[in-house]
């Protein structure tokens, strides 16, 4: 019985296979007592991915370290290998790495020891990017917002507050949640795991330490993820988990984004919907008509008003960090509560 898994899905993976793997071999975790297992799952790859993978097998196993690879003829999607990694392992502990991404030397350990104290809790951790220029507004947020932001902050289009490849968790999590769905290439596995997770009452920590560097590359399995299946759940986890809860809210974004979301609701959370609220003086004061073009009507009409006028609770469909921090001090100068006087979809 192995303490902790490896879990490795992987497509066409053959130029990071090295680095990974080479990481992999260097945790300190290695010098404990604590057993650990590689499984790996190959999602119908064509290139020279099994080839490598039958080599550091070898390595593995000789050096004591079990390593298990399946293999399928066919790409099934990412959701499908996550599981049957999952399935063909043991450990205690499930640990998840993307093949393009690199652990630092004390990942295993440190992620360990947390979850070790709270098998309830999905462990994540901070990230480095490679290239070091790429998605800086990305990384400064999955690095630094704070424990409570990391379950409120789950609607917008960052995904997870826990990156994925950063994931640790006590296998228990796994079977409660039931795997990842396994609807195939689009769909954001991660993100529908994670909304399950939490439903469940399961818990999230972040590890405040660079952890795993993050490679960006036009390859990577997340530019493959169809956005408009993103917000539609997001919508779904809205209006299951928030909505129910407000007896009338405002929208902040009398634009595209904002008209577009409003139309988007059910009726019953539309006419939950009191106005819009914006900076932009150019709206404010007016009234925004929203035509379904389908049913050819007239949906709802709503005024505009000023931020600092808008009735509580807000729906804010702004993006963070866009606008040289004037939304985030507009946003400050309320002194509002996130999760309760406010909450962010963008």
């Amino acid at each position: 019985m192995a303490d902790i898994s490896i879990i490795i899905p992987i497509h066409n993976g053959e130029k990071w296979i090295n680095s990974c793997m080479k990481s992999i071999s260097a945790q300190s975790i290695l010098k404990t007592k604590l057993k650990i297992e590689i499984a790996v799952f190959n999602d119908g790859s064509n290139d020279g991915t099994k080839q490598l993978l039958d080599e550091w097998a070898k390595y593995f196993n000789s050096n004591g370290i079990k390593f298990i690879l399946t293999n399928s003829p066919t790409s099934r999607g990412v959701g499908a290998a996550k599981n049957g990694a999952v399935k063909s392992s043991v450990g205690t502990f499930l640990c998840f790495q993307d093949i393009d991404d690199i652990m630092h030397e004390n990942r295993i350990l440190l992620q360990w020891r947390a979850a070790y104290s709270n098998h309830n809790a999905l462990i994540g951790s901070q990230i480095s990017r490679i290239p070091a220029s790429s998605t800086p507004r990305f990384v400064h947020w999955a690095n630094t917002i704070n424990s409570l932001q990391q379950k409120l902050q789950i609607y917008t289009s960052n995904g997870p507050t826990l990156l994925m490849p950063t994931w640790f968790c006590h296998r228990s999590i796994f079977e409660k949640v039931g795997g990842f769905d396994e609807t195939g290439h689009g769909t954001p596995e991660d993100l529908i795991f994670f909304y399950k997770h939490l439903d469940l009452g399961g818990d999230v920590h972040r590890i405040d330490e660079k952890l795993v560097i993050y490679r960006y590359h036009e390859g990577a399995t997340t530019f493959s993820i169809d956005q408009k299946k993103i917000k539609k759940i997001q919508l779904e986890q809205l209006e299951k988990c928030v909505f129910p809860h407000w007896e009338r809210f405002t929208v902040w974004n009398a634009g595209k984004s904002g008209r577009k979301f409003v139309r988007s609701l059910s009726q019953t959370t539309r006419n939950k919907v009191i106005a819009f609220c914006d900076v932009d003086k150019k709206k404010i004061g007016k009234s925004v008509e929203l035509y379904c073009p389908i049913k050819r009507e007239v949906l709802k009409i709503l005024p505009v008003v000023h931020f600092k006028d808008a009735k509580l609770p807000l729906l804010i469909c702004v993006k963070l960090d866009l606008t040289n921090g004037e939304f985030e001090k507009n946003l400050r100068s309320l002194n509002l509560i996130e999760g309760i006087d406010y909450i962010l979809f963008s």
